[in-house]
């Protein structure tokens, strides 16, 4: 029922856009068929939005709390190591003694010694600081004995000498949900995600950080009482989220908006801009059904009949 709770506010929402203007003729075409889509797809109508909800306000009032949260707060925390760009490169003896030590500090770890295997790694460091690996290896050895800010710290720096080590987004992710940062988490699985696509690992710690970030959303009192468990737990919608958190231009409009970088453009602009997105999806994925309605709202005399799904 939540889900169709949900649905049934966007197809509100993309209604009420419709008494708009402003709003073009191709794009009034293409919210008709968003809102025929999903009323057919999930046997929803407008009116069976929830009571007093209304989604436009929802999320302004989100949007406005993200803003807040996000505003510069003083901290303790000493700022993450950036190794130099005048660190001398190792020579080829100290390289090989670091590997020496990595390699040790690894058979330490499977014997669950992380102490000594954060000793090991450090030492492989002190040899060759511009190695990403050692700090990465060190920040899992911190993890395991609950050192999660350390881990931050060495994760980050690893990133600072390769910005692509995917591995150290993933363990970053861990160390920030381990610390009950799900929105870092979040943003960490996602760019390892970007970096690996296939990784279901990095999927399912991805699905479990939105849980988190939407559960503590409710707890802080900037949803109403949505039923946001058995949402996420949909295999469809939560793919659906997955994919528009990788799509680029998805991740650009979104963060314009929480940054209230919008320009001339309103917020009310922005979701309509995100509904045209969806409807785009619609027709990407399933043409035959798009193409139906459009014959259907034009009053087509030849009737078709509606495509099957495979």
């Amino acid at each position: 029922m939540a889900v169709k709770g949900l649905i049934a506010a966007i197809v509100q929402f993309l209604t009420q856009q419709l008494e708009d203007d402003d709003i073009t003729a191709d794009s009034r075409e293409s919210l008709e068929v968003a809102i025929q889509c999903l009323e057919s797809a999930y046997n929803v109508q407008a009116s069976d939005t929830p009571t007093n909800f209304n989604l436009h306000d929802v999320y302004t009032s989100f949007v406005e709390n993200t803003k807040s949260q996000s505003a510069p707060e003083a901290t303790s925390e000493a700022p993450p190591e950036v190794i130099p760009e005048n660190t001398p490169e190792a020579t080829p003896d100290a390289k090989a003694e670091a590997e020496t030590l990595k390699n040790e500090g690894n058979n330490l770890m499977k014997l669950s010694k992380y102490q000594e295997a954060i000793a090991s790694y450090t030492m492989a460091i002190q040899l060759d600081g511009r190695n990403a690996v050692y700090y990465c290896n060190r920040a899992a050895a911190y993890s395991k004995i609950n050192n999660h800010q350390q881990a931050i710290e060495d994760c980050q720096t690893a990133l600072s000498i390769d910005p692509t080590y995917c591995k150290a987004y993933g363990r970053l992710g861990l160390a920030y949900s381990s610390l009950g940062k799900h929105k870092e988490a979040k943003d960490s699985y996602q760019k390892a995600l970007e970096l690996e696509p296939d990784n279901e690992s990095y999927k399912n710690n991805l699905h479990i950080a939105i849980q988190k970030s939407a559960e503590m959303a409710i707890n802080k009192g900037v949803f109403p009482a949505i039923d946001f468990s058995a949402l996420l737990s949909n295999p469809a919608l939560m793919n659906m989220a997955i994919q528009m958190l990788s799509d680029p231009v998805m991740q650009n409009t979104m963060s314009n908006f929480v940054s209230g970088n919008v320009g001339q453009r309103g917020h009310m602009e922005v979701l309509l801009d995100t509904g045209m997105q969806l409807a785009q999806q619609m027709q990407n994925a399933n043409p035959e059904m798009i193409e139906f309605l459009r014959q259907h709202m034009a009053g087509s005399s030849n009737n078709p009949e509606p495509p099957q799904q495979n």
